[in-house]
C-alpha cells in the first residue's frame, strides 16, 4: 500500500526513495505472509499457532474466573439492588471458607488420618474404649447429639489419641505432629489475616475516588463487551445501584443537622447499649453459676435445657441483642457506613463478653476436673496395688488377670471436656442461625406476601414488612464462630471440619434467603474498597482466641491417662523430648540458645522499632500524596476556567460552530 501510494505523496524525491527502499526490505523479510517465497507455509503455521495460543490464554483466564467459588452468586446479589455492602459479607464468608479448608486439611491429614490408620484400634486401651457404665447409652441419639458415647471416644477429640512417640510402620511422630499442627494453624491464620490486610491496603492506596464521581460513572461504567441480555440486565442494575450509593454518599456529605440534639441522642443510645451489655453479662454469669451447681449435683437428674442452658442462652443473646442494638442505632442518625461500624463494635463487645465469660466458666470447670483427677489418680494407684497383690503371691503359678479396658478406672480428661463444650457451642450457634433465617426471614416473608391482601394495613411498607439483611450481626457471627474454632481446635480436631460444613451450607442458605426473603436496605450505601475493618476485628479475635489456648498449653498439666501428651508435666515438653532423642546434641544447644529470653527480647524490640519506622514512613508518604493532590487540583482549576469561558461564549453565540452533542455533554458534566 505504501509503494502504490508513494507517488502521490507531497514529499521530496530523497524521502520517497528512502521510503521505497524500506518498503521493499519489509516485503523481502515478510514475503511468506504475503503469499510468496519458501517460508509461506511455515509462517502461516506460526501465525495460526500464535492465534491459538492467544485464544488459549483468553479461555484459561475465563476458566480461572469461572473456578472462583460462588462468584456469579455474589455478582448477582450485588447487582440486584443489594449493593456492595451485602456482597462484601459473602466475599468475607468465601474467604473464611478458604481459610477453614486449609485448617481442615492440616488437622485431617496430619492428625486424624494417621491416628485412625496407624494408631491402636478402638477397644485396645482404656482411653479408646467407652466405660462399662456408659456403654448401654453410648449409641443413643441424645448421647451422640451431646458428643458423648462413641463420639467422645473417637478421633474427633483429644482424649482418644495415644502418647506413643512413633506409630505405624512409618514411625509417624503423632504427639509432635499434634502439637505442631495446633501451633501451625494459629501461625498460618495470623499470617493470612495480616497478609490480606496488607494486600487490601495496597489495593486501596492513598487516593480518593470521590473526585468527578458522577462523571466517571456516567461515561465509563458500561462494559461494551457484554453480549448476553441477562448479563446486560445485571450490569444495568449494578450501575443503577452504584449511582444510588454515590447519591447517598453525596447527600450525607452535604447534610446539615442540629448538633446539640444529635449529641444528646447519641449519648442516650450509648447509655442504652451499655445497659444491654451489662444485663447480658449478668445473665451469663447467673447461668454459669447455675450450671456449676447442676454439675455438682449431677446432670443426670436434670433435663435437656439444664444441660445446655449456657450454650442456648449465649446463642439467644447473640440472636436478639443485635436486633435491639439496631433499633437503638436509629436514634444516632449516623452515615450508614459509620452506623454499620458502630453496630459491629457493639455486637463485638457483646460477643466478646459472652465468650470470655464462657471461658472463665470453663477454667473453673478445668480446676474442678484437676482436683477430681488427683483423687482418681490416687484411687487408681490403690486399685492397681490391690489387683497386683490379689493375683500374684510368692507361691502363685497362675497367670495375671487381664482386665477389660472398659472396666479400668480413668480420669475425667479435662481436654476432651473443653473440646466437647466448644463443639456443642458451635453446633448450637449454627442451629440458632439457621432457625433464625427460616423463621425470621422465610416465614415472615410468606406471611407478608400472602396475608397482605386481607390485612388492615399494607404489610409490605408497614409493620412487619420484609426483613433486611443484617450485615453487622452476620459478620460478627462469622468472626466469633471462627474465634471458637481457633480456641477449641487444639482439643477437638473435628472443629475445622464442622466449620467447613457450616460455612458451605451458610453460603447457599443465606444467598437463597437474601434473594428470596430479604429486601435491599432503604439507604443503600457503598462498602469500603477494602474489608480491613472486618479483618481488623478478625485479627483481634484471633489474638484473644490464642490467649486461653496458649495459657492451657503452657500452664496447666495435661491429663495423666488421655491424649498424646499424657505422662508429661507440660504439653510443650514434646519439643524438648524430640530434640533430645531425634536430633544431634549441637542442634539442641542451638535451639536452647535461640530460645533464650536474652536473645528474644532484643529481637522483639528491634521488630517494634522497625514497625514504628515503617509506620512513620507510610504516614509521610500519605501526607505527600495529599499535598500533591491539592497542587494538582490547583493546576487544573485555571484551564478549567478558561475552558468554561470558551464553551459558554460559544454556547451564547448563535453563530457558533459548536456541535449540539458537545454542548449537551459539557452541560451534563458541569
Amino acid at each position: 500500500k505504501s509503494i502504490t501510494t508513494l507517488r502521490n505523496q507531497p514529499w521530496r524525491m530523497k524521502k520517497k526513495l528512502e521510503t521505497l527502499k524500506e518498503a521493499q526490505e519489509f516485503i523481502e523479510k515478510f514475503e511468506g505472509a504475503l503469499g510468496k517465497g519458501k517460508g509461506r507455509k511455515f509462517y502461516a503455521y506460526k501465525v495460526m499457532m500464535l492465534k491459538k495460543w492467544m485464544k488459549f490464554k483468553r479461555d484459561f483466564e475465563n476458566f480461572k474466573t469461572a473456578c472462583i467459588p460462588w462468584e456469579m452468586k455474589i455478582k448477582e446479589i450485588e447487582s440486584k439492588s443489594f449493593g456492595s455492602s451485602v456482597a462484601s459479607y459473602f466475599i468475607f464468608l468465601r474467604w473464611m471458607y478458604g481459610i477453614n479448608m486449609v485448617l481442615f486439611g492440616l488437622t485431617f491429614g496430619l492428625v486424624m488420618v494417621p491416628e485412625a490408620l496407624m494408631g491402636k484400634p478402638y477397644g485396645s486401651m482404656p482411653r479408646k474404649t467407652v466405660p462399662r457404665s456408659e456403654s448401654s447409652t453410648a449409641m443413643d441419639f441424645a448421647t451422640l447429639w451431646d458428643f458423648g458415647g462413641y463420639a467422645q471416644y473417637s478421633v474427633l477429640f483429644y482424649g482418644y489419641y495415644n502418647n506413643q512417640r512413633a506409630i505405624g510402620w512409618l514411625k509417624f511422630r503423632l504427639p509432635l505432629s499434634y502439637f505442631l499442627v495446633g501451633v501451625g494453624t494459629i501461625a498460618y491464620s495470623f499470617m493470612v489475616v495480616i497478609r490480606t490486610m496488607a494486600s487490601n491496603a495496597n489495593q486501596e492506596g492513598g487516593g480518593d475516588d470521590t473526585s468527578f464521581n458522577f462523571s466517571w460513572k456516567m461515561f465509563t461504567s458500561w462494559d461494551y463487551l457484554i453480549g448476553n441480555p441477562e448479563t446486560a440486565d445485571n450490569k444495568f442494575a449494578s450501575i443503577t445501584t452504584s449511582f444510588k450509593e454515590s447519591i447517598v454518599e453525596e447527600q450525607e456529605n452535604r447534610k446539615e443537622e442540629n448538633i446539640h440534639l444529635t449529641r444528646f441522642l447519641r449519648v442516650l443510645a450509648n447509655f442504652l447499649v451499655l445497659c444491654c451489655l451489662a444485663g447480658s453479662g449478668y445473665l451469663i454469669y447467673f447461668v454459669v453459676r447455675r450450671s456449676q451447681k447442676f454439675a455438682l449435683e449431677g446432670l443426670e437428674n436434670y433435663g435437656w435445657w439444664e444441660r445446655n442452658e449456657v450454650n442456648m442462652v449465649m446463642s439467644l443473646l447473640g440472636m436478639f441483642c443485635p436486633t435491639l442494638f439496631d433499633v437503638i442505632s436509629a436514634l444516632e442518625n449516623y452515615h450508614p457506613r459509620i452506623a454499620l461500624r458502630w453496630q459491629l463494635g457493639r455486637i463485638f463487645a457483646l460477643f466478646l463478653g459472652n465468650l470470655y465469660t464462657f471461658i472463665i466458666a470453663l477454667m473453673d470447670e478445668i480446676n474442678l476436673k484437676l482436683e477430681e483427677e488427683a483423687v482418681v489418680k490416687y484411687n487408681m494407684t490403690i486399685w492397681e496395688a490391690n489387683l497386683y497383690n490379689g493375683t500374684l503371691s510368692e507361691n502363685s503359678t497362675r497367670p495375671p488377670i487381664e482386665v477389660d479396658p472398659a472396666d479400668v478406672p480413668r480420669g475425667p480428661c479435662w481436654e476432651t471436656m473443653v473440646g466437647q463444650e466448644f463443639v456443642r457451642l458451635t453446633i448450637s450457634d449454627t442451629m440458632t442461625t439457621y432457625i433464625t433465617i427460616l423463621i425470621g426471614d422465610f416465614l415472615r416473608a410468606l406471611f407478608v406476601r400472602f396475608i397482605n391482601y386481607c390485612w388492615c394495613w399494607d404489610l409490605e411498607y408497614g409493620f412487619p414488612s420484609y426483613a433486611e439483611f443484617d450485615i453487622s450481626g452476620n459478620v460478627l457471627g462469622l468472626i466469633f464462630n471462627q474465634g471458637m474454632i481457633w480456641m477449641g481446635a487444639f482439643y477437638a480436631p473435628c472443629l475445622p471440619a464442622i466449620n467447613v460444613l457450616r460455612l458451605h451450607a451458610s453460603m447457599y442458605l443465606q444467598c437463597w434467603a437474601v434473594m428470596c426473603c430479604n429486601v435491599p436496605h432503604e439507604r443503600v450505601f457503598k462498602a469500603s474498597r477494602s474489608n480491613n475493618f472486618y479483618m481488623a476485628m478478625l485479627l483481634f479475635i484471633l489474638f484473644l482466641s490464642t490467649l486461653p489456648a496458649v495459657y492451657t498449653i503452657v500452664s496447666i498439666p495435661p491429663s495423666f491417662d488421655c491424649g498424646p501428651f499424657s505422662g508429661k508435666s507440660r504439653m510443650y515438653n514434646v519439643i524438648q523430648e524430640t530434640l533430645e532423642n531425634d536430633f544431634p546434641a549441637w542442634f539442641g544447644k542451638v535451639f536452647s540458645y535461640a530460645s533464650n529470653p536474652g536473645l528474644i527480647l532484643p529481637f522483639i524490640l528491634l521488630m517494634v522499632l522497625g514497625i514504628y519506622y515503617l509506620q512513620s514512613t507510610s504516614k509521610a508518604y500519605k501526607a505527600a500524596n495529599i499535598e500533591l493532590k491539592k497542587k494538582l487540583q490547583n493546576i487544573i482549576k485555571v484551564p478549567d476556567l478558561i475552558l468554561t469561558f470558551h464553551f459558554r461564549s460559544n454556547i451564547d453565540n448563535p453563530n457558533s460552530n459548536l456541535s449540539p452533542l458537545m454542548t449537551n455533554v459539557f452541560c451534563l458534566c458541569k
